[in-house]
């Protein structure tokens, strides 16, 4: 029983740190990466729809995004659910496709975005706390109820420990290695 719940304390937290990497997929780093408009809702004939379903999404240069969607009357919604977006972008319409031209960032700007990963890195460390908390609480009730013995507790208390310190090491693991990107000039 208290294995089950520790397995599933460890899936809820590896689901945390997995949305924190498609969240610092999303922060611009001064590199054009598909992750920083895949996921911008367009408006497509009264529906949100992400635009990744919406177009084919390429990188063919380090500072340039190229869009290219599968209906051109989709044009216009694009361009407008870019500019609505937080990208901080300018898209370039020329007909068939949108080009997004990334700029370098700006020092003050690259602090920005570090103060915005650490307020993310928090955010994900906090869910995983609650998570922590929730299944020490389950422990103590399981204690309580008479489930598990004192030994048996303390012993799951300890692994459950490891376990959220192992997550939260991820969570820096993934925030410094994003922190380098963005401060990285080039």
């Amino acid at each position: 029983m208290v294995d089950d719940i520790r397995r599933d304390a460890d899936a809820r937290m590896n689901r945390a740190v997995d949305a924190l990497e498609r969240e610092m997929g999303a922060i611009r780093t001064g590199r054009a990466a598909t992750a920083l408009v895949e996921r911008i809702s367009v408006e497509y004939y009264g529906t949100q729809t992400p635009l990744n379903q919406l177009a084919s999404i390429s990188v063919p240069e380090a500072h340039l995004i190229v869009i290219q969607p599968w209906d051109r009357s989709a044009l216009g919604a694009i361009e407008k659910a870019i500019l609505k977006s937080e990208v901080g972008l300018t898209p370039n319409v020329d007909g068939t496709v949108v080009r997004l031209n990334i700029p370098p960032l700006t020092e003050e700007r690259r602090k920005d975005l570090v103060k915005l990963v650490h307020r993310r890195m928090e955010e994900a460390k906090v869910e995983i706390r609650n998570h922590r908390r929730e299944v020490a609480d389950e422990i103590k009730r399981a204690l309580k109820d008479g489930d598990i013995g004192t030994d048996e507790e303390r012993r799951e208390m300890e692994l459950l420990q490891k376990l959220t310190d192992r997550w939260t090491g991820e969570v820096d693991r993934v925030g410094k290695h994003k922190e380098q990107e963005i401060l990285e000039v080039g």
